[in-house]
């Protein structure tokens, strides 16, 4: 039936490709996209063919021989785009579609050639969308006037991030300049089932937007190893065990730093040399130098003859298409379930192939977490996704691309256009009122013959390649070696001359450091000093510690343990058994130590700085974090405990004065916690967005006042 729906030239397609049949996402998209007009998520795994099912439907029934582009494409990375556009382009073959990437690396003139006749289908990110609205509005109506289709590919990329609303914000404006409603189609491989309105919130009308949604599932074959670490570096019997685990497969290796990425870059091609096996090791980070990138990633797709093994980071999380991957390794827990579903899809990408993943934890903690993110990913939990509603600072953002696009406008006609806006429906007439005054005040804005056009710093704002972006830009220095760049790296404590750093899979040795130019002159380092290369830390979800807690206090075995790993958990459990856990939720370990007990908090890392916060707030001596945020240390007597909850509650109930004096107090520590546009706000709305994105007072007060502290029954040694 799905497949009769199809125009003749993808029917051609088809049989030109030797397909047996259609999968379950490709014939229930066709035969919805091109029956109704609704817009559609389409929900399966990796690999399970999401692209076509969007594009087989809409290349049937757009009329691509009408004025204007007709089909927008949405990606999150310059790099999918590129890997998409052949995919496209090969089905559209035979139907004499242009194809049109427009992005900061495409050719010019191709441009140009699109503008001066819009026609086909553009491939584009939302930062060359902003530009566009803010550098050349005029084209966004000649182009984007007639479009009847958006699809918006790894859709869970955008969902609850500043970037989704930004994006959210640009969908609502094409809207505004087109003459019809536009079909939008999102591709996602990892939409946990409480996401999915979130999903459709994003295409702005929640009604019209069904979830289409392949439950089918890829089998997943795992282990588990642990290595204890004792230094800074990986264990060499961890790195060898890698290299015998990896060396005759094509893999993926995935850390959780940069730095991490490049050690095991560098010494799994150590190891190799001397083991003389192959020279196929590669480093793949936003540090590295994007011809270096692109170079690995074709290598890898067009040469299968050789087994390769690329150490990376989110940049091969999404869905770049790099060919045949045999295994995914990780390297201590992810910090999210989402990201551990994302990483294991990336092998066994052939029909009917399973996905095969290794992951190595360099202490028990890390293999507590691993091992809750695996029981969660095969219970089928994702983290929810909630889109921020105070989302003051896209506000601010999208307000000044709006005058900017307008070349000015009333007052009164930018809150309209707000208000339309379906990113910021949650945000009060009054606030946008509030905000565009404190914008003028602050001279982003200012009015002319009553109109609001852009002030002298707002034209320096949006005149900035900084200003397409919500991202927070890090403060990078060029690695250059004998006049070619190598890459970027932030500098920091550790960049010192004469100090090694790890890069592009190689060490380097730091020559010189020209601070005006924000370049960093290297040779290759052979003096065996240590090199160090930094990443940073990520939010963990509540339900994750919660997992790890329940592991603790369970005798289940896990098959995918081999015997040292499992005497490692064996190790952990015994050191909780002595706690009597019936409420997972609210009953936390504790252990008094006299004068400060240490509690073991098992909730999400929002949540205990909440606390942490809280509790400073009370007089007390500083409540120290440790084991990666999941336990909280104070330096109180267990018996003034009920006293310490009291006082927390009274500071919670004038939080919003004693936030408005912290930030107040160290504007500067506080920023580093603000999204990018943030900062361009008042203390009212700073606060406002901390305490929705940084914290969560409410379930951090929930928990204290219902908590109860559970001393071991027998005195055991709790390891650290």
């Amino acid at each position: 039936m799905s497949y009769k729906l199809l125009s003749e030239p993808i029917r051609k397609y088809i049989r030109d490709k030797h397909w047996k049949s259609l999968r379950r996402i490709q014939a229930a998209a066709i035969e919805k996209i091109i029956t109704t007009d609704n817009n559609y998520i389409l929900a399966s795994r990796t690999a399970s063919g999401k692209t076509e099912a969007a594009f087989l439907p809409i290349l049937s029934k757009a009329d691509f021989n009408q004025a204007g582009v007709q089909v927008l494409y949405i990606s999150p990375l310059i790099a999918l785009i590129n890997d998409q556009f052949f995919r496209i382009a090969d089905l559209c073959k035979d139907l004499e579609i242009k194809i049109t990437k427009w992005h900061g690396e495409a050719k010019k003139s191709l441009k140009i050639r699109l503008i001066k006749n819009p026609n086909g289908m553009v491939l584009i990110t939302p930062e060359s969308l902003e530009a566009m609205f803010v550098n050349a509005p005029y084209n966004v109506s000649t182009l984007f006037g007639n479009l009847k289709y958006i699809v918006i590919d790894e859709l869970h990329s955008f969902l609850g991030t500043d970037r989704g609303l930004q994006l959210m914000s640009l969908l609502s404006r094409i809207q505004q300049v087109n003459k019809s409603q536009i079909t939008t189609i999102g591709l996602s491989a990892t939409i946990g089932d409480e996401n999915y309105m979130e999903a459709k919130r994003l295409t702005g009308n929640i009604s019209k937007t069904k979830v289409l949604l392949d439950r089918a599932k890829k089998e997943t074959e795992a282990q588990f190893k642990y290595f204890k670490n004792v230094t800074a570096e990986l264990p060499l019997n961890l790195l060898k065990d890698l290299y015998r685990e990896t060396r005759l497969n094509k893999t993926l290796i995935f850390p959780n730093s940069r730095g991490r990425a490049e050690e095991i870059a560098v010494k799994l091609r150590k190891i190799s040399d001397k083991a003389n096996g192959h020279k196929y090791y590669y480093s793949h980070h936003s540090s590295v130098d994007k011809e270096i990138r692109e170079h690995i990633e074709h290598f890898v797709k067009s040469d299968e003859r050789f087994n390769f093994c690329i150490s990376c980071t989110s940049t091969l999380e999404l869905g770049i298409d790099i060919g045949m991957v045999d295994k995914i390794v990780q390297i201590d827990s992810t910090r999210s379930v989402s990201s551990f579903v994302q990483r294991i899809g990336r092998s066994g990408r052939r029909e009917g192939e399973k996905s095969v993943v290794t992951i190595y934890a360099t202490d028990k903690w890390s293999l507590l977490q691993s091992l809750a993110c695996w029981v969660l990913y095969k219970k089928g939990f994702v983290e929810s996704i909630k889109t921020a509603e105070k989302h003051y600072d896209i506000l601010l953002h999208q307000l000044l691309s709006i005058v900017k696009q307008l070349s000015g406008c009333f007052k009164a006609d930018l809150i309209k256009r707000l208000k339309m806006n379906f990113a910021f429906q949650t945000i009060e007439e009054q606030e946008l009122s509030t905000i565009i005054d404190e914008a003028i005040q602050s001279d982003y804005l200012e009015i002319v013959q009553r109109e609001v056009i852009l002030g002298i710093e707002g034209e320096n704002i949006v005149n900035s390649r900084e200003f397409y972006s919500v991202f927070k830009p890090e403060s990078n220095f060029k690695v250059i070696f004998s006049g070619k760049k190598i890459g970027d790296i932030p500098l920091s404590t550790q960049v010192k001359i004469d100090e090694n750093i790890f890069l592009a899979a190689k060490i380097w040795k730091i020559k010189d450091i020209h601070a005006k130019g924000r370049k960093i002159s290297v040779i290759p380092a052979k003096d065996g000093k240590k090199p160090r290369f930094y990443g940073e830390g990520g939010n963990i979800h509540p339900r994750i510690r919660e997992e790890m807690l329940r592991i603790l206090k369970s005798d289940e075995s896990f098959s995918e343990l081999d015997s040292n790993t499992n005497s490692a958990l064996e190790e952990l459990r015994f050191d909780f058994k002595g706690f009597q856990i019936d409420d997972f939720e609210y009953d936390k370990p504790t252990i008094n130590k006299g004068d400060k007990i240490l509690i073991y908090t098992f909730t999400g890392t929002r949540v205990n700085e909440s606390l942490r916060f809280l509790i400073n707030l009370t007089g007390h001596k500083e409540a120290s974090l440790h084991d990666r945020g999941n336990s909280l240390e104070l330096y109180i007597n267990i018996s003034d405990f009920k006293e310490l909850v009291e006082k927390v509650n009274k500071a919670y109930d004038e939080i919003d004065d004693h936030l408005k004096l912290a930030v107040e107090e160290n504007e500067s520590l506080w920023r580093l916690h603000l999204p990018k546009w943030g900062s361009y706000l008042s203390t009212r709305y700073k606060c406002e967005i901390l305490k929705e994105r940084y914290f969560d007072f409410e379930t951090a007060i929930d928990l204290i006042n219902n908590i109860k502290l559970v001393e071991r029954e027998k005195i055991n040694h709790l390891s650290d």
